[in-house]
């Protein structure tokens, strides 16, 4: 019996062992997409204690303790740190065949170098030795990022954004890079009418330019297309329910955006049209200036209304969606290759019953001038775990070329949650050392080492152009 958690999780048997720790361990990571807050990064904020850093807006931890029957008040209420810490430990144990499981344990072993299993016994314990090291200054931001060796972290921006604390991080050298990513999920939807033009006014603001027609709301996107690329952006961002691409025209597009701006509400189908058209613009855009662009698709979105009026988005309320998907996405990566302004692309499904499509369909719009620019992206959300990264993998590597991937990113909005890498990279060279065992490969470590460091690092580095 294998002990829980050893220096060989998830490596089973001496082939894994070899792939990763002689080619994946000592990567550094290239995160080239997350939800971390950028003034905590350029301010290399010191946290107060455990519960903050681990606990605050993680909302995968927060599924489980109302799963678990925690009140809210010990969630994203008033109660206190050490009270919703003393909560989450009464969960952990509950939590066995969750991925949480193996997170929260890598994570205290990983940057608090704790290797007691967390539960109500060993709460105080962990808490008390956690705080005491998080305060100390090697455990503010840069040092837990440094800590795991990263290299790169690329933030989720929207338009509006100032990018004051990427400029300000800019001058900094700590010994990582922090990019931001240019996401106009906001700019785009226009179904809620007072908040779609309160958002607009705050483009026209940041812009300072009048917004009165169609051609102006470009124009003034453009320009923060534009300053986010003099801010080192270099990649662009989309949450869909599905892909847009319905036919329209140029003024139809036009005579919908006054519509909505003089304070009406939109029917479906103009609200597609609309999305459809800005969907092109975005794209060509980002062609134009050689950005990778990527597309998280398939979420089900703020589904409990009560909790949604009372919480806000991105609390825990979303779920796997059953969007058919194979249609638009044709038309619409069909749509940017025929005008030739279909750049660096990766997709990412949330629903594992389309991966086999999302495979083949970037199989579909290789161009063969890049390799891998088609992308099939890392097991997203729900499938960020050993069951969804496996079915991407063999999905991917079935239907296209796993060795051209650029692996695994965090997603995640937490600090302590870079251990996400090593869970994929293990996974990852087990699954090739299954296939030498089986003679499915053949024994060939130096070339399948370098197809490993490859997934791992290296073709995320080539991929992105990081200036």
């Amino acid at each position: 019996m294998k002990a829980f958690l050893d220096e060989n999780f998830l490596l089973q048997h001496a082939i894994a062992e070899e792939l990763y720790h002689t080619y994946a361990k000592d990567l550094p990571i290239i995160d080239y997409h997350n939800h971390l807050p950028p003034d905590q990064v350029a301010g290399n904020h010191q946290f107060e204690n455990i519960t903050k850093a681990w606990l605050q807006g993680d909302h995968y931890k927060w599924r489980a303790m109302r799963a678990n029957g925690v009140n809210e008040q010990f969630i994203t209420g008033s109660a206190a740190d050490h009270e919703k810490f003393s909560k989450w430990a009464e969960t952990v144990p509950y939590t066995m065949r969750n991925p949480l499981y193996h997170w929260t344990h890598l994570e205290l072993q990983r940057y608090f170098d704790i290797h007691d299993l967390l539960n109500p016994d060993s709460a105080e314990a962990i808490y008390a030795e956690a705080n005491e090291k998080i305060k100390s200054p090697e455990y503010a931001v840069h040092g837990l990022l440094n800590k795991m060796k990263v290299e790169a972290v690329c933030t989720t921006d929207d338009p509006v954004d100032s990018l004051v604390y990427h400029k300000q991080f800019a001058k900094q050298d700590v010994g990582f890079k922090m990019y931001p990513a240019f996401r106009p999920d906001k700019a785009m939807s226009p179904e809620h009418t007072k908040n779609y033009n309160a958002y607009v006014d705050q483009l026209a603001e940041v812009s300072n330019q009048e917004i009165q027609n169609f051609q102006e709301f470009l124009d003034a996107l453009k320009g923060r297309h534009d300053f986010f690329a003099e801010q080192g952006c270099c990649i662009s961002d989309h949450g869909l329910s599905h892909f847009f691409a319905e036919d329209y025209t140029d003024q139809e597009i036009a005579q919908i955006f006054l519509k909505v701006r003089g304070g009406s509400d939109l029917l479906q189908s103009e609200i597609d049209k609309f999305k459809s058209a800005m969907l092109v613009h975005f794209s060509s855009w980002d062609h134009e200036k050689g950005w990778v662009q990527q597309f998280h698709v398939g979420a089900f979105r703020n589904t409990n209304q009560w909790a949604y009026q009372e919480l806000g988005p991105d609390t825990g309320f979303d779920s796997i969606g059953d969007f058919k998907q194979g249609t638009k996405m044709a038309k619409f990566f069909g749509r940017m290759a025929d005008r030739q302004q279909l750049g660096k692309t990766i997709i990412y499904n949330l629903n594992p019953m389309d991966n086999e499509l999302f495979a083949s369909m970037t199989g579909n719009f290789n161009d063969g001038n890049i390799a891998g620019k088609m992308q099939f992206g890392s097991g997203w959300w729900y499938n960020d775990q050993k069951d969804g990264m496996t079915r991407q993998i063999t999905a991917l590597s079935n239907i296209g070329l796993l060795s051209r991937f650029v692996g695994m990113l965090t997603d995640s909005r937490s600090f302590l949650s870079f251990p996400r890498h090593e869970y994929f990279r293990r996974l990852l060279c087990n699954i090739f050392a299954e296939d030498i065992k089986n003679g499915e490969l053949p024994h060939d470590m130096p070339w399948i080492g370098k197809l490993i460091q490859d997934i791992c690092y290296y073709n995320a580095k080539s991929y992105f152009p990081f200036r």
